[in-house]
């Protein structure tokens, strides 16, 4: 069975954010890229499916951004069979309806039966990656998944919903899904076993198709979180705490 994992890197929201010039969107010089998270269960739920003996290959897909190389050798470092990268105009903010399109493009070409991909990112500002995705290959979709069973023709997922609420369903493949945690923790791979695959894993490079934007969102205005004093220290034993805070939510209209 042959799997693709889309992947996109997203700003590290550890570093600090600084906004350019123009006051639209995040400086790209001083910004720090790094996988999505998500994207990270993605590639590790593929390689225990292949572990398991439930898929043959898995093939590893990203779009040509600063530092996108590293990212790709540590998937095959893991265990990814194919590499393979998208060339273009791209840049660190590029929609997500946009890089489905492309993504779309590519792996409709690979003819896979099971597409995995994180569920979400911290920078979705125009939906996932992963239901856009479906809608172009005509596949379809299941989100928050967070195990995977594989069948000939079907699959078995795992679904997590709010309240601790857990179902089981089936889909027939080929399918698109959005992985919400793999069944095991992404696993470490030591900087000499990725030093040891640049040398001898290779990424395949593509063309991307022409980038669409119609249909993203635009921002007009960013703004940095403002820093103010606002905060109050209730100082006394339980009951005069208790008391306080009844009087502030009394002042507030709360009670």
């Amino acid at each position: 069975m042959n799997l693709v994992v889309p992947i996109k890197l997203v700003p590290d929201l550890v570093e600090e954010l600084v906004i350019d010039a123009s006051g639209t969107r995040l400086d790209p010089d001083a910004l720090r890229l790094k996988l999505n998270e998500l994207d990270e269960h993605a590639i590790e739920q593929a390689i225990l499916l292949k572990e398991k003996g439930a898929a043959k290959h898995v093939s590893v897909v990203a779009p040509d951004i600063e530092g996108i190389d590293e990212v790709l050798f540590t998937a095959a470092a893991k265990g990814a069979d194919r590499l393979v990268k998208l060339t273009g105009k791209w840049s660190y903010d590029v929609s997500n309806r946009a890089l489905a399109r492309v993504f779309a493009n590519f792996i409709k070409t690979l003819r896979p039966e099971l597409i995995l991909t994180g569920v979400q990112a911290h920078n979705d500002l125009d939906g996932a990656v992963g239901p856009a995705l479906a809608e172009h290959l005509g596949m379809a979709y299941v989100g928050y998944v967070s195990g995977v069973t594989l069948t000939d023709s079907r699959a078995r997922v795992r679904k997590e919903f709010p309240g601790g609420l857990v179902a089981e369903m089936e889909v027939t493949l080929p399918a698109v899904l959005g992985i919400q945690a793999a069944e095991k923790p992404p696993r470490y791979v030591p900087i000499s076993k990725i030093r040891a695959t640049m040398k001898t894993a290779q990424i395949e490079t593509f063309p991307a198709a022409e980038l669409e934007t119609i249909g993203a969102p635009v921002s007009v205005r960013l703004f940095p979180p403002e820093t103010r004093e606002r905060a109050t220290m209730l100082e006394g034993d339980v009951d005069a705490v208790a008391t306080r805070l009844v009087e502030i939510f009394k002042e507030h209209g709360v009670l």
